[in-house]
């Protein structure tokens, strides 16, 4: 039975079967995975050093093998805070005006894909399945195949796929999409980004594609394009709500609230998540119902991310003042509309947030799929369920379908949709809530994850075939 090899920027260290706050999600979906085919996961350790050795530090536990390598500063620099979060992550959610070109980005990102290619090749073995994540490694399987790896390979892109039009501002733009190619299978959060890459391939490449079948063939080779929309990992989340963390929780949030509602978001501090533009609709809410501020509390969990870049401390700046100038029009002496929470909370303790909520806010200006939102609809009481409000530019939209689907730029829209959701009657919520927790329940990560490796076994190495095969 052949192994599965995942390579990620970052790992997950696998916990005991049974263990008390096993993983969910994605890390526990790729660990379950790993295990049953005694697997290994290679990624960055997170520490820095001067001289990184090629050579990883591996443990096993399990039955699932880690295998971790340091970097340099400068790697850091140009690879992670550089390359892949100053000039890939902005374009790719269409912010053009946040991308940065430099030369020495480009360069740092080819090296540490050439390092983890270098170490990989020495760990994966002839039969082995390497499945390899996101933006940081798209041009790790074309240095795979350089240094002789010949099995299949598959990529999975956790964020969007932007239009030609955006894409092509990226110089070496066919360079970086050329070597993407060099995989077998490629997976995208949705339909929307399939059909961008697809596009990308046929118009700027030359390539020969069949968009029914998602196949692409260029120079001789074969690769396979298709959509499989992430969810999140059911059983383990729901099975939160029996904990006693999760039930303090829903308490202690229930009692602050004193007979308000609460609506929440949670996400990153991240410009892509459109927090400025999501209080700018609550403050349009109030502004036109300033009655219902004894009625709505709006909590925004924010925790900090990537502090390293300028963009994201500037995002927190403007939060911050947002949120100030909200509550100091709408508060009381006893209250405030808005609890703004700049700090991270354990999934149980989230999935009480969730609960104790009647709205979840769950706006992105571009998102490859949002979990928020499938975590906000496992959370809820099927005999009073909360109204999910979902951007429709999160992958996550084109499939929950029952959600009030919002234009995110709109603070009319967003203002509207709030008081809909507020006024929606129990019957209604309780309709839209069965049809999306279906999906929920039923498109978990852990069908997405065999949905994936099922497709990359069944390819045929080599993948050089001609076009109309």
């Amino acid at each position: 039975m052949s192994r599965l090899v995942v390579i990620s920027n970052r790992v997950a260290v696998p916990k005991a079967r049974g263990a008390a706050g096993a993983q969910g999600g994605l890390a526990g979906a790729l660990v379950a995975a790993l295990r049953k085919a005694g697997g290994l996961w290679l990624g960055w350790s997170g520490e820095e050093c001067d001289h990184p050795s090629p050579q990883p530090v591996i443990n096993t536990q399990d039955g699932v093998s880690v295998a971790t390598i340091d970097l340099a500063p400068h790697d850091v620099e140009e690879y992670y805070n550089g390359y892949a979060n100053s000039t890939l992550w902005p374009l790719f959610h269409y912010r053009i005006d946040l991308t940065e070109h430099e030369r020495e980005f480009s360069k740092g990102y080819e090296r540490v894909n050439d390092l983890f290619a270098e170490t990989a090749s020495k760990l994966i073995e002839p039969d082995d399945l390497v499945w390899i994540h996101d933006y940081h490694f798209i041009p790790l399987g074309e240095r795979l195949r350089a240094c002789g790896v010949s099995n299949r390979l598959g990529f999975f892109l956790h964020i969007p796929w932007p239009p030609t039009r955006l894409l092509v501002v990226l110089p070496y733009h066919e360079r970086l999409v050329r070597s993407l190619l060099h995989y077998d299978l490629i997976g995208f959060q949705c339909t929307e980004w399939l059909e961008s890459f697809l596009h990308y391939c046929r118009k700027e490449l030359g390539a020969e594609v069949d968009e029914k079948k998602g196949y692409i063939w260029l120079e001789g080779r074969k690769t396979i394009a298709r959509a499989y929309p992430i969810g999140i990992d059911y059983e383990h989340f729901t099975s939160l709500g029996d904990s006693e963390e999760a039930r303090e929780t829903e308490q202690r949030v229930l009692a602050s609230t004193r007979r308000r509602s609460a609506m929440i978001g949670v996400d990153r501090l991240d410009y892509s998540k459109g927090l400025p533009e999501r209080m700018d609709g609550v403050g349009r809410f109030f502004e036109r119902h300033p009655e219902r501020a004894s009625d709505l509390v709006f909590i925004q969990i924010a925790p900090p991310s990537r502090e390293d870049i300028g963009s994201y401390k500037r995002i927190r700046e403007t939060l911050e003042q947002k949120t100030g100038q909200i509550n100091g029009a709408f508060s009381k002496v006893d209250m405030v509309p808005i609890r703004y929470v700049n700090q991270g909370h354990s999934p149980a303790e989230l999935f009480g947030i969730y609960r104790a909520c009647k709205i979840g806010l769950v706006t992105p200006l571009r998102d490859g799929m949002n979990l928020v939102a499938k975590e906000f609809v496992a959370a809820q009481d099927p005999e009073d369920p909360g109204v999910l409000i979902l951007s429709r530019f999160a992958g996550a939209a084109q499939q929950l379908t029952e959600a009030i689907l919002v234009n995110p730029y709109s603070a009319d829209e967003l203002a509207f949709a709030i008081r809909t959701a507020l006024e929606m009657p129990l019957e209604e919520r309780k309709r839209r809530w069965k049809i999306l927790e279906k999906c929920v329940r039923e498109e978990n990560v852990a069908e997405w994850t065999e949905n994936f490796t099922r497709d990359l076994k069944s390819i045929d190495r080599p993948c050089a075939m001609s076009a109309g095969e």
